[in-house]
């Protein structure tokens, strides 16, 4: 079981390091389409890269005999659905306030879920250890030190972000509850695919929509599909099959600093002396929240 949980673990670092440097994806692609757009198309890209993988899977399955799914197919489709609806919601706060502010700082925002779901635990009644509480304070103190500045200074890309941050939280609950019921392979395909539709439904009602500005637009688009939604999303799945919903938020927070590292290196965004301290804070947060655990198995 120890074995699991430092599996899960390292994938949902990898997870992290992939969905930090999308955000340079996501903000350079913002140059030639409109984020719903850019949303429907990298998620229409991440479900349809699963589906051979879903195929290879369920014919192996049948072949030894193996019980393919333990709930119908409806139940099925609607956690995806509903699991997809949030994930729409979490990708377009966050897809549209990357108009209006940094990568880097998106990433730090996006990260405030670390805090947000323990208490969403709490408040559904189930609590998360110490260790875990005291990594998300150190956390979220990383976070306000990278995302806030002295004045305290919120901008409307900003408040997008923050918004978009309820969402992944809730999120990151719903995918730890589904992935120990269903196939994670299928739960990302179906939440892909509802994610993709509701945004292409969007984009055609308010944006405008030409095969140049995708073309021109292909490279983030095609990271942001394959890279960020088909792998890191699914590594989410599969890794918190073993891993507490509030412990995987704090390793999966860790993408705003790798978004910091990807902003700082790609595209000139400079890590001030506070926001290099955040970066630490949240490493130790991280950290912390490990060795506790580890102690508290052995």
């Amino acid at each position: 079981m120890k074995s699991k949980v430092v599996g899960s673990d390292a994938l949902l670092l990898l997870t992290a390091l992939i969905w930090g440097f999308a955000f340079v994806a996501q903000r350079f692609g913002m140059n030639f389409v409109g984020p719903f757009t850019f949303n429907g198309i990298r998620f229409a890209l991440g479900s349809l890269s699963l589906v051979p993988l879903a195929l290879y899977l369920r014919k192996r399955d049948r072949k030894l005999k193996r019980e393919v799914e333990n709930y119908t197919p409806l139940y099925v489709l609607l956690s995806g659905g509903l699991t997809g609806l949030v994930l729409f919601a979490g990708a377009s706060f966050q897809q549209a306030g990357l108009v209006y502010t940094t990568a880097g700082k998106a990433g730090f925002i996006t990260g405030l879920y670390v805090v947000i779901v323990p208490v969403l635990w709490l408040i559904l009644g189930q609590k998360s250890g110490i260790s875990t509480w005291m990594g998300s304070m150190l956390a979220a103190f990383g976070l306000y030190l990278l995302s806030v500045t002295a004045e305290f200074n919120i901008q409307f890309g900003d408040l997008l972000e923050i918004i978009g941050s309820f969402f992944w939280a809730l999120h990151v609950i719903l995918i730890g509850h589904f992935s120990r019921r269903i196939n994670p392979i299928n739960l990302s395909l179906i939440q892909f695919a509802f994610c993709s539709f509701f945004s292409l439904v969007t984009a055609f009602i308010i944006e405008t929509i030409t095969l140049s500005s995708i073309l021109d637009a292909a490279g983030p688009i095609l990271y942001g599909g394959l890279a960020s939604v088909g792998i890191a999303y699914t590594l989410q799945v599969v890794a918190q099959k073993n891993a507490h919903p509030a412990h995987a938020a704090i390793i999966l927070s860790l993408e705003s600093v790798f978004a910091a590292i990807g902003g700082w290196l790609i595209l000139g965004e400079l890590l001030s002396i506070r926001s290099k301290i955040g970066c630490v804070l949240m490493f130790t947060g991280m950290l912390f929240s490990q060795i506790r655990k580890s102690h508290r198995e052995s």
